[in-house]
Order: C-alpha cells, then structure tokens, then sequence
C-alpha cells in the first residue's frame, strides 16, 4: 500500500478549547464584529462559481507532506481545468494534526488571511514554503512575511493573529471533520464520495466525472 496520508501519532488532532464564555462576556457589538470577520474567513476558503454542480471538500494540513504533495501535482491540474472553467466548486477544511508543530499556526495564519479574502493565496504561499517554517522552531515571523507577501493589510492580519478569533473555525472544521470519520490527511470527499490520500489527478478526474453524472441525473 502506497503511504499518501498523514495519520496522527495520538489518534487525535489536538485542538484549543473554544473561547465561548469569553465572547458572550463581551459587548454586542464585539460578538457582531467577530461575527461577521468569522464569516468572511468562512466563506474566502470556498473557490468556484456558485453554480458549479459538483463540490470538492479538502480536509487538510498544511504541514502534512501528503497534502503538499496533493498542492504540488494535483490541485493545480484541478484549479485549471475544473474550478476556474466552472465544473467545481471547492472549499478547504483545517485538519491540523497534533504532531504537527506548526500546523495549528499555520492554520490560524490562513484562516487570518482569509478575513481579508486572500485565503488561496496564503493556502499557497504556506505549501510552496512548507520545508521552511517547518524545519525548526518559531514560525511566526516567517507567516507573518508570508502574509504580508499575499497582500494582507499587516495590522489586522496581526491582531487577527493575536486575537485567536480564528480558533472557533479550526474547531469546528476540526469537528466536522471527526463527525464525517476522518482520520488522515489530506481527505476528499468529491461530490459524496471520499478519497484518501494524495491519489492521482486522474483518481480526481474519474471521480469528478462520476459526480457530474450523478448531479445530471439528479432533479
């Protein structure tokens, strides 16, 4: 058996309790703004037109070198000829493994990308950087050049950072990605059907295609 996945060495992905009681303490119109910047993150991780009939869900890591290797020769074949020509729609889900020293970090820092809409380009930048922020230490001032790099404005990507408001999204992920029986990344569920591993494009292909089909025949 080809090894294409990350698998945790606990059995577990190590996750921040949620900051809930602490957010209802603070004033209504802090819960609104944190609202609203959580929803904006939310919904730049999504890519592909709306009414695109096949979605593609990455459950992922970006310190996983399987999900690297699904960014390097797979996801581009993809982007070009299924989500930028309208066929796709794909969204992506942090799965930050608890071996993975940098993962949660690194999650936290596309998540804080993603409040200003530039998600995709940090999701990039944090793979094409992988053996970089993790071959040692601290990471930080490497994301932080990252994301300047991408176009943030530095200020709010920071007190983003520093905030921790995006922990109650990588819960969740973290979350729904247990609920769906995930175990490993990079996972895929393509239309309804999952794949493990960093399988082949034309794994992908053949799957996307097979969910075509099935939204076509569907009323």
């Amino acid at each position: 058996m080809l090894v294409v996945a990350c698998h945790p060495s606990d059995g577990d992905g190590k996750s921040t309790p949620t900051r809930g009681a602490t957010a209802a303490a603070q004033p209504l119109s802090d819960s609104a703004r944190t609202n609203a910047l959580l929803e904006r993150a939310d919904k730049a991780r999504i890519q592909g037109d709306t009414a695109a009939p096949v979605w593609i869900v990455e459950i992922s890591d970006f310190e996983c070198p399987f999900c690297k290797r699904f960014h390097d020769e797979t996801y581009p074949a993809l982007l070009k000829d299924y989500i930028q020509t309208g066929r796709v729609r794909m969204a992506y889900v942090n799965f930050p493994l608890g071996q993975h020293l940098h993962a949660l970090p690194a999650a936290k820092a596309a998540m804080c990308a993603a409040a200003q809409d530039r998600f995709w380009p940090m999701h990039d930048a944090l793979f094409n950087t992988q053996p970089r922020w993790t071959a040692g230490g601290d990471a930080s001032a490497l994301f932080d050049s990252l994301a300047v790099s991408v176009g943030v404005t530095a200020g709010e990507w920071r007190a983003c950072m520093g905030s921790d408001v995006m922990q109650r999204l990588i819960s969740a992920d973290q979350s729904r990605g247990k609920s769906a029986g995930v175990s490993s990344t990079p996972t895929f569920f393509v239309g309804d059907e999952p794949i493990l591993g960093a399988e082949s494009l034309e794994t992908f292909r053949a799957a996307i295609e097979r969910a075509r089909a099935k939204a076509a025949r569907t009323p």
